[in-house]
């Protein structure tokens, strides 16, 4: 089988994109065979700047219906691609958007976010980002929202958040956590990256690792190319095995970097102190994958690595599907 019949053949799924949304986008994942994307809807927005970013996705599921389509289930990711279509996965950055009431998760399940990432970068009520000077683990309140996220069906993402508070949600979670957009610091020693040990945690606590394009945190930096991003992916495989890796390519396409997005996201609580330089800073996209259209050249460059049809079909999408099924089915 060619690498383009592979490709095209199978459920890909991206586990993060917070891309300028768009009609060009979402062209762009059918021209790059994407099945799923869980797509960002908050960061450091509350309750009712969150719901607006989601009415705003519902105006997007209409106007757009032949290209896209709503993801609660599984069954939605296989009825996207049988249909042609690309289902979306709302997903947040942060749990800002609950404020202080452990009830909200249950509504904006409700309107259809899967996938909660406990914490964006800074410290809120549930625990510690990766950039908080001091990391002082999982809150009583965050035990408390781990368990509502096990209890509805909601997916918690631990991918900037601080290395003890993930240690702290994998031990407590009764259900597969994930970190969905990350590289491993064993490959780059920088804060952003995450260390073997917890990589190992979430593939023993049934999760998986989406593995980042974000050159920042490959060795190569901006002179990264698909090859040095499917490096990344083998590396985690040794570490985790192949049923527990999968592709989370971070892609924030449409975004001018400087830009008002790129400002938000990079400070804390939208506004505040610089947390990062990456806003300002010139980041490329590992060559050959600088795209959401070039996603097809993921797969070629496994096959020619001479991995099998089926750990391929895994890393694209069926890992992502395993994981997904688990923690949504209550």
């Amino acid at each position: 089988m060619t690498a383009s019949d592979l490709h095209a053949r199978s459920i890909v799924v991206d586990g993060l994109n917070v891309c300028n949304w768009s009609g060009e986008i979402f062209a762009e994942w059918r021209e790059g065979g994407v099945t799923a994307v869980s797509c960002t809807c908050a960061i450091w927005e509350n309750f009712r700047e969150t719901s607006l970013n989601i009415a705003q996705w519902q105006r997007w599921f209409r106007e757009y219906a032949d290209l896209i389509t709503p993801v609660r289930t599984v069954a939605d990711i296989h009825r996207a691609k049988s249909e042609g279509r690309t289902g979306v996965i709302l997903s947040w950055q942060n749990t800002s958007s609950i404020e202080d009431r452990i009830e909200f998760i249950g509504l904006f399940r409700e309107l259809g976010v899967g996938v909660m990432q406990l914490t964006y970068n800074t410290q809120n009520y549930s625990g510690c980002g990766y950039v908080e000077e001091t990391d002082s683990g999982l809150s009583g309140f965050g035990r408390e929202v781990v368990a509502e996220m096990n209890r509805i069906g909601v997916l918690c993402d631990l991918s900037h958040v601080g290395d003890r508070t993930a240690a702290d949600v994998i031990a407590h979670s009764a259900k597969p956590v994930a970190y969905s957009h990350v590289l491993p610091r064993a490959l780059k020693d920088v804060p952003r990256n995450k260390p073997d040990d917890l990589l190992k945690a979430v593939a023993e606590k049934g999760g998986i690792i989406g593995v980042s394009v974000f050159s920042p945190g490959m060795p190569k930096g901006n002179d990264s190319n698909v090859e040095d991003y499917v490096d990344a992916i083998d590396y985690v495989i040794g570490v985790v095995g192949e049923d527990h890796v999968g592709i989370g390519t971070d892609f924030s396409q449409g975004h001018a970097r400087p830009g008002p997005f790129m400002e938000f996201a990079n400070r804390d609580k939208g506004y505040a102190r610089l947390l990062t330089k990456f806003g300002h800073t010139k980041v490329l996209k590992p060559k050959g994958i600088s795209r959401i259209a070039e996603m097809p050249n993921v797969t070629a460059a496994m096959l020619g690595r001479g991995w099998s049809e089926d750990r391929i079909r895994k890393l694209l999408g069926e890992n992502w599907l395993r994981v997904l099924d688990q923690v949504w089915s209550v």
